[in-house]
């Protein structure tokens, strides 16, 4: 994924400039959008539940679509998490400390 440049537009909102240690605003965005997507989805799943006819297959694909949606979610901000923060960590001096976070953010990988 390419990154926006500061004062860029994307969808709808003019990218401040990069944080090193926040969320790549390009990424959280994206993010953004994924999860109501998946919030749709998800919510479709409900409307299927309300049906006493809905087939059980049905219900399973569209589980899955909602965790596809997520996992996409989830290995992005981990990518932009190693691309921004840890492979520069030794350039701040600060590795020891991005090695601990970097072990706690893949206790959270789906």
């Amino acid at each position: 994924m390419e990154r926006a440049a500061t004062g860029q537009v994307v969808g709808g909102v003019t990218v401040p400039a990069h944080d090193c240690k926040h969320l790549d605003d390009t990424v959280r965005l994206d993010a953004a959008r994924r999860l109501k997507s998946a919030k749709g989805h998800l919510e479709g799943v409900l409307r299927m539940l309300e049906d006493p006819s809905v087939y059980c297959v049905d219900v399973l694909k569209q589980v899955k679509a909602v965790q596809g949606a997520l996992a996409k979610v989830n290995e992005e901000v981990l990518r932009s998490h190693i691309r921004d923060h840890v492979a520069t960590a030794s350039q701040r001096g600060d590795t020891e400390q991005i090695v601990g976070e970097l072990m706690e953010a893949l206790k959270y990988r789906v």
